[in-house]
Order: structure tokens, then sequence, then C-alpha cells
């Protein structure tokens, strides 16, 4: 494994991409910031704003914002109800997974605190426990249907609403690095970034599961599709989902402070919404090795929060610490025994980055704390 020089981003991630200097694509994308004209861009949006503004009569929505009640959705509303004075329609997707205390209140809360309609889809239970079990066990990608329902349901949603300005966050492969990692403030190829892609719909299928069952699972029609305007956010203002935590703090948002002291992250504001669901990110550690200590200490480090030597250490200590809450809700959720669970698990530890300790736990064999 190869690591970032000015993170500790290792270039085992799907989609990233080191220069000769060895340097991360999300890196050198956040160095470009300091070329980007944010005033002129946030002219851009608002230009933009006015061009749907009333598009469904003086009372009707002008835009559809897609949020999961996180701290990041409540920062678009902000910008999108507050400050350009739209009136948006928000729609979520929820996981079917019990809820923490922090993310029930946030999804009531970002209604509230903005005076905003919220419309939610709770997928067909029985067909996504299948496709969830069928995608862990096959792909290592537990998470797989909730997160393409969250790029294609707002997007059937926008078509139905008349609501062509659909304003998602961040373009995660941009800021963070991944596939389709160039700079746009169109969304339309979102659902092609790695995240929610490449596995065939006919590999879900079987088992009761019908395409009948997976409603909304495809992206609308290339025809339709061109009817949206859909927008990544963080190409108009200048994102950084820390400094978002704070600000949208004093506007009502939880996080988990005396909830929940997650093992595993180095924050407790970010993917909050239940315990069950962060299993995916188990998974990705076993085949990329790193997960979420390493994706939000590199965050910090690239703005400006901790020094790169300060995010190795916050890795070393938390990355491998798999949360045990997380792993039974999970099990609880699909209907695994726990032995049963670290079986599938293990089958999908990268052997090339992967040994066995004497304790028989899978151990990095180039950690970032011994990397030259």
């Amino acid at each position: 494994m190869q690591y970032c020089v000015r993170c500790v981003m290792p270039n085992t991630r799907p989609g990233i991409a080191f220069n000769s200097e060895g340097v991360c694509s999300a890196c050198q994308a956040y160095h470009n910031r300091k070329k980007v004209n944010y005033q002129q861009r946030f002219e851009e949006l608002k230009k933009l704003c006015d061009k749907y503004r009333g598009v469904n009569g003086a009372n009707g929505y002008d835009c559809m914002i897609a949020v999961s009640g996180g701290k990041d959705s409540h920062f678009q509303t902000h910008v999108i109800k507050e400050v350009m004075g739209m009136n948006p329609l928000l729609v979520s997707v929820e996981d079917n997974f019990p809820k923490t205390q922090a993310a029930a209140h946030n999804l009531m809360n970002i209604s509230e605190v903005f005076g905003c309609d919220l419309i939610t889809i709770r997928p067909n239970l029985k067909a996504q426990k299948i496709v969830m079990r069928k995608t862990f066990e096959k792909f290592g990608k537990p998470g797989y249907v909730i997160d393409r329902y969250i790029y294609t349901y707002p997007l059937h949603m926008a078509l139905k609403f008349n609501t062509s300005l659909l304003v998602y966050g961040e373009n995660v492969s941009y800021e963070y690095g991944g596939v389709e990692a160039h700079e746009t403030y169109s969304a339309k190829a979102q659902v092609n970034n790695g995240v929610a892609s490449g596995i065939d719909v006919n590999d879900l299928l079987g088992n009761g599961v019908t395409l009948k069952d997976l409603n909304f699972f495809e992206p609308p029609s290339q025809e339709d599709l061109n009817k949206l305007d859909p927008i990544y956010l963080s190409y108009f203002v200048e994102w950084n989902s820390v400094k978002n935590y704070f600000l949208v703090k004093k506007m009502g948002f939880h996080d988990l402070t005396q909830e929940w002291e997650r093992t595993q992250n180095v924050e407790q504001f970010d993917q909050i919404d239940n315990r069950g669901m962060l299993v995916h990110g188990f998974a990705k550690y076993a085949k990329f090795g790193h997960f979420y200590a390493t994706d939000y200490a590199s965050r910090m480090v690239r703005y400006g929060m901790i020094s790169r030597q300060e995010a190795v250490e916050m890795v070393r200590a938390k990355e491998h610490n798999f949360d045990p809450t997380v792993v039974r809700e999970f099990c609880d959720f699909l209907g695994y025994s726990e032995r049963e669970f670290w079986e599938i698990l293990d089958g999908h530890f990268n052997r090339d980055l992967f040994e066995k300790d004497a304790f028989d736990n899978w151990v990095l064999k180039n950690p970032v704390w011994k990397a030259k």
C-alpha cells in the first residue's frame, strides 16, 4: 500500500489517483481551491436559483434537496432555503434500521427549523434484507441497496414534482477521491461514481426478489434525466464537512455525544443514523485496508485541523477497532448469528493487504504508521 504524503489516504481507495510527488487526487483537488473564485460561483448559484424560482407557481416548490437529516443536509437546506430564499421540498431514503436518538431528532429538526416539507421512502423491507444479504456475502457491499436508492430515488421524485433543480451535497469522488473525479456542478452522472454502481441489477434478483420489488432502483431514462438539473452544492461553496457540523450545531443538529462513543471513528457526527449500516465500512476495510478513521483523519489534515502525524496516530488507534454494537445490530436486522457474520467478513479480507497475527486477527502488512 502506498499512502498520500500529505494525508493518510492509501492508493487502495477505489478510483483514487496519485501524482508523481505522491499526493492523492483528493489533496490535489483541495489544493486547487486556491484557484477558484467562490464569490463568482456563488453568484452563479444565485442565477441558477433565479432560473427555477417559481417554476411551480408562487406557492409551489422551487427545487428539491436530497437529505438524510445529517449535518451536510442541514447545511444544504440552510443555504438553499435561508440564504437563497427558495422553497425546497426535502426528500430522503430511510434504511429501515433502528435510528439513533440523534438521527431521529435530526430528521425532524431539519423539517422544523427550516420550515420544509419532507417526503421519504422506506424500501420494501423484505427485498432489502434479501438483497443486503446477497451483496454482503457476494460483494462485500452490505449497504449497496440503500446507497443506490439515495442516488436514484430523488431523481424520480424530482420528475414527479417538477422540481428540475435537485440539490445534492458534495461531489464525493472529487472531494475525497474516486471514479469520475472531475470538478463539475452537474450531478447527473453521480450514480456512476462507484458508491452505488458496479453491480448488475440482475445479480440481485432471485430468492423471491423481482424487479417489481426494486422500485426506483434504476435511475430515470436519459430522456427524463435531461429534464433535470441536479447539482453539487460543493461546486458553488467551499465545502468543509467539519465546518458544516459546527455551523448546524447552532441550528439544532445533534451528534452522538453522550449517546454512543464509536470505537472505530475519530469523530462522532458523521454517518450517525444508526449502528448496523456501519458494517459497510467494516467490509470496506477488509477489501481496501482503510475506512472511517482514515477517511476523516485525511479530511482533517486537508482542512488544516491536524498534522499528518496526528492523523497517523488517529488511524493507528481507531481504524481496526470494529464496534461490537455495530455487528450486533447488523446481525439482528438480517438474521445472522455473529459466528456467521465473522465467517463472511473473514472471506472478504484482501490477502494481498492483510495477514493473520498470533491471535488470529487480521492485520495490515503495511499500515500507514510503518510505511516509508
